[in-house]
């Protein structure tokens, strides 16, 4: 490279930054956490059971525990050992919510692993981006607001949002979030209320305390950014495509 030249952001890194600086706007604060994470803080406290497929080896990654042991040798009512690489950044509310006493916003972006096959939409790593804020009275419609200037803030004036009812363990009600984006209704991701199991598990009272979360793709949000249609340009090297930015 010449001395005259700059270099050039990644993709993920752009849109990280630019979303990261909305919720800055909006006084969110931002968190990080391990990607080597143990089943407490990955799955237990989510209110994930014990029995979900999410924490099958098909679709997780599972890494053996510091005594050598393969998973499911846990020594009875003891916290889990075993380790997972993260499965999504939620692991990193429950930290700061162990650390932290609401009221709190925070936004976390992050690198996740999911064992599933390579193709155009899917990567066995990838980026995601949640948001926690937790305060007495927080509703659907601060979540939804929320989401409103965010996704304005990405696309454009003309983006709607709608829900849709879904369930996840972590939160209640929850919902899937779609954007209507040049004339096309795009699901983004999921969302819904924390769940008082969740508020429970970090010691906060679900009498006194309520809050939002919600969690997307980062790399769903670059592809429609700047127009990829195959998730895995974004992670081959090629640096003809980062160039570019």
């Amino acid at each position: 490279m010449n001395s005259g030249e700059k270099g050039h952001l990644h993709p993920i890194t752009q849109i990280t930054r630019e979303i990261v600086k909305i919720f800055f706007e909006l006084g969110f604060e931002a968190a990080e956490g391990p990607e080597l994470e143990d089943e407490f803080h990955n799955f237990d406290a989510l209110n994930v059971p014990k029995d979900h497929p999410a924490r099958d080896m098909q679709d997780t990654f599972w890494v053996k525990n510091y005594y050598g042991a393969d998973r499911g040798n846990d020594r009875p009512g003891a916290r889990s050992d075993n380790r997972v690489l993260r499965t999504h950044t939620s692991s990193v509310q429950i930290r700061y919510m162990e650390s932290h006493k609401p009221p709190f916003r925070i936004i976390v972006p992050g690198k996740v692993f999911r064992n599933e096959a390579t193709d155009a939409t899917h990567e066995a790593q990838f980026y995601q981006i949640e948001a926690l804020y937790v305060d007495k009275n927080v509703s659907l419609a601060h979540l939804k607001g929320t989401l409103e200037h965010m996704f304005r803030s990405l696309f454009g004036p003309e983006v709607e949002i709608r829900f849709r009812p879904s369930f996840f363990p972590f939160t209640e009600p929850s919902v899937e979030v779609d954007m209507r984006w040049k004339g096309k209704w795009l699901e983004m991701g999921g969302a819904g209320l924390v769940n008082p199991k969740v508020f429970e598990a970090v010691k906060i009272n679900p009498e006194e305390w309520r809050g939002f979360a919600f969690g997307f793709g980062l790399d769903r949000i670059a592809m429609l950014k700047f127009g990829f249609d195959d998730v895995r340009q974004l992670y081959n090297g090629d640096l003809r495509l980062v160039n570019q930015f």
